[in-house]
């Protein structure tokens, strides 16, 4: 799976419409499991545009989580503050 390239303008927006959308995927204490990375995933095929939650307080650690992420669902990530992030991968094209 390929991520996405974004360009900052096309971030911007996503980050604009992410700010309305309900976290809907949370990182627990067993981090980047192969269930929490499909359940990530689904999401990202049914929405495009997904806002994560990692409860750690470690900065280095979210972002690894992050970037973990974004690589193993073929997403970008659009922009983070704080625990939260948002992820982006379009839906793929149907035939």
């Amino acid at each position: 799976m390929t991520a996405p390239t974004l360009s900052s303008s096309e971030r911007r927006q996503l980050r604009n419409v992410g700010q309305t959308l309900a976290v809907t995927v949370h990182v627990g204490r067993d981090g980047v499991s192969d269930t929490m990375v499909k359940a990530l995933s689904d999401q990202l095929d049914r929405d495009e545009l997904v806002k994560l939650r990692a409860n750690r307080d470690d900065r280095q650690e979210r972002a690894a989580i992050f970037s973990t992420l974004a690589e193993r669902t073929g997403s970008a990530l659009a922009g983070s503050v704080g625990r939260t992030a948002l992820f982006y991968r379009p839906k793929p094209a149907s035939g």
